[in-house]
This record gives structure tokens, C-alpha cells and sequence, in this order.
């Protein structure tokens, strides 16, 4: 019971102090200071936010890895609770205070079962996963080139608490980003056919992009396209010199990918030519999608099963997770963890059910430990 309210009160310190990705300065602190003070070895990896920590067992055994993300997002919240967040426009809306009091408590079981511990745990604390490169700044240490297997958790506010969502396969989706800009000629809104209007080309591109969704990639392969921000003109008489659109491109499949952004760009390029603009793509590359290894898929259900949880088949997400950077070199599973149904991640009442932390961590300790 000690340890719960421990762990709680860690919770409500975190979530009332959010900060945002490659901010979380007194966050690390935080969460540095509670691992010393219990004796857990801290890697030295040269990281501006976020450490990893280190338990080593006493028996012989693999060297695995959890992924705890730490960072908030720019959200006001509105959860009325008494231990809201504290810092105006920032919120930990997405259940990272969760994740990483999680990680916490589980290198603290951890290190004091270190004898019962067969290999080595590292727990990395990682930080801008909102920003979904985040990854990247832990992969560019060598402190988890050893690793053989690495777990993931996430907050999942459409199953009750407790819940764990587990399934074999893609996840959640590839994320890539565009800007489309469209050059045209400015003139007078009265007198269009002295210009070329960038806005007429930019709408046609926006039709004709869906066309990759529907007519270029297999039916049964989940994709999408969106275009989340068109930008032209600042007054209403003048056809503007040019247009800007933006979206998001979601893909499983790395083919599709791939194909998504030869025919993005080659739509562009000729609708440009159709109406007398000229127009340029900039592909900005995120996480690849997240995958499931099946043999860590089946321990995870096993342990489960152990700790009397629940587990449910995990349903596929377009959404996007650079925990998939690390699978790109070691097998992965990422479990969702019932928080209590209620508002969406990333949405200012989010809020993750307390009761759920202590389970969550002695599930992940006895995963470590199941060897």
C-alpha cells in the first residue's frame, strides 16, 4: 500500500507539472531524483531531457527495454481535477505522467528483485514522442545498442481500467507530414484571366490526391490522406501569387508508403501544369509504423493472464508512435493499458483512473521477471 501511495503522489506531481517535447527539464529531475534516492544506476547517455536507467539482475538472461514517453502536449486542460495541471496552455493529455510513473515503479520492483531478475532491464525515459522523432534522440546514444526486445505502453482511454489491449501485427501507422506549395501569378480578383490563380490548382489538388487512397493502394490496406491546412491571399478582391496546402499521410504497409509519395508528388507537379501554376512537394518523413512481434506478443498475454488482467485483441490506430524507431532494430510490443473510458488522448479532459498505476506496474515487472 506504500508503494501505491508513492506512486500516486509521483502521478499527481507530474501531471500537474507537464512539459512539452525537448522542454521536459524538470521533469527528467524529477524523475532522476526518485531513482537515486532508491539506489537505481543511471546511464550517463548525453541527453538534454530524459535518461535511461539501468537494473542488472543477478541471473543470466537478456537485456530488454521499456519505453516510457514523458513529454505533455499544448492543451488547456479541463478536467476539474484537484491536482490539474498547474501550467497554463500545457497538459499531459496523451497519459505520459502514466507512462512514466509506470516505468518508475517498475525500476523500483525491479531493483529490489534483482535476484529473481535473469539479464538486464533498461528503462528509458524518453523525451518529444508528441514530436515524433523523439526516439531518434535516445537511438543516437549507444546506451540500448545491447538491448534485445523492447516493450511500449500506452494510455488507452476506450477500455476500463485495467484492461490490456495486445494483438500480433501493425498497430499503429506510418506518419508522414507534406507541404504542397503552389505558385501561380497575382492580379486582380475582377480580372483572373491576367494571372494564374494558385487557388483554383490548390483546390483541384485536393480532389486528386484522394485519388491515391482510392485508385493506387490495395482496398484491404488501411491508409489515409488528409489535408489539414490550406493558406492563400489576405484580402478579398486579389487572386494571390500563391496557396499552401498541408496534411498528413497515414500508412501500414512500407510499399504503400513508398507509393504514396511518388504519386503525391507526381499529382501535383502535373495538376500544376493543368491550370498554368507551378507547384513543389516537401515530404517530411516520421515514424514508420509500429508492428507487434508475435512471440513477445504471446509472453505479454501469458503474464498477463499470470497478474489476473484482462486482455483484449488491440484494435489498429492510424495515430503514430515513434516507439516504432526502435523496432526498425530490435523486435517490439507495444500494449495499450485501459485507463477508464472517458475523453479521448489528447483532448483537454483526458484523465487516466489512478487505480490502474499499480497494476500497470507490477504487470510490467512481472514481464521482466518471466523470463
Amino acid at each position: 500500500m506504500e508503494l501505491e501511495k508513492k506512486l500516486i503522489a509521483y502521478f499527481e506531481w507530474f501531471h500537474k507539472n507537464p512539459e512539452l517535447s525537448y522542454e521536459e527539464y524538470k521533469t527528467t529531475a524529477k524523475i532522476r531524483e526518485i531513482l537515486v534516492e532508491a539506489g537505481v544506476e543511471l546511464l550517463p547517455c548525453k541527453l538534454e531531457t530524459g535518461l535511461v536507467a539501468v537494473i542488472r539482475g543477478k541471473l543470466n538472461g537478456p537485456v530488454q527495454a521499456l519505453r516510457c514517453d514523458i513529454d505533455a502536449l499544448p492543451v488547456m486542460e479541463e478536467t476539474g481535477l484537484a491536482y490539474a495541471s498547474c501550467q497554463k496552455g500545457k497538459m499531459h493529455a496523451c497519459g505520459h505522467d502514466f507512462h512514466t510513473v509506470s516505468g518508475i515503479g517498475c525500476a523500483l520492483l525491479l531493483q529490489e528483485r534483482r535476484e529473481e531478475l535473469a539479464g538486464t532491464v533498461k528503462i528509458i525515459f524518453q523525451p518529444g514522442e508528441e514530436s515524433s522523432l523523439g526516439a531518434l534522440k535516445i537511438l543516437e546514444t549507444d546506451e540500448i545498442d545491447d538491448v534485445e526486445m523492447i516493450w511500449g505502453i500506452h494510455a488507452d482511454p476506450t477500455n476500463e481500467a485495467g484492461v490490456l489491449s495486445i494483438r500480433q501485427g501493425y498497430v499503429s501507422a506510418a506518419v508522414d507530414r507534406f507541404v504542397i506549395t503552389v505558385k501561380g501569378v497575382g492580379c486582380h480578383g475582377a480580372h483572373p484571366e491576367d494571372g494564374v490563380d494558385p487557388i483554383l490548382a490548390a483546390a483541384a489538388m485536393v480532389q486528386a490526391l484522394q485519388s491515391v487512397v482510392t485508385r493506387n493502394v490495395n482496398a484491404f490496406h488501411p491508409a489515409l490522406l488528409s489535408v489539414t491546412r490550406i493558406e492563400a491571399g489576405n484580402t478579398w478582391n486579389v487572386i494571390p501569387e500563391q496557396a499552401v496546402l498541408e496534411g498528413t499521410v497515414r500508412t501500414m504497409n512500407r510499399e504503400d508508403r513508398i507509393l504514396f509519395e511518388k504519386r503525391m508528388e507526381e499529382i501535383v507537379r502535373n495538376t500544376a501544369i493543368a491550370y498554368g501554376a507551378k507547384a513543389a512537394m516537401e515530404w517530411i518523413a516520421g515514424c514508420p509504423a509500429t508492428y507487434n512481434d508475435e512471440e513477445m506478443v504471446q509472453k505479454s498475454i501469458r503474464t498477463a493472464d499470470k497478474c489476473n488482467l484482462k486482455v483484449v485483441p488491440e484494435e489498429s490506430s492510424m495515430g503514430g508512435d515513434d516507439f516504432s524507431f526502435y523496432e526498425e532494430k530490435i523486435p517490439g510490443c507495444y500494449i495499450k493499458v485501459g485507463t477508464g473510458k472517458g475523453w479521448a488522448i489528447h483532448q483537454p479532459g483526458f484523465r487516466v483512473d489512478e487505480s490502474v498505476i499499480l497494476s500497470t506496474v507490477h504487470y510490467l515487472t512481472e514481464l521482466f521477471l518471466d523470463i
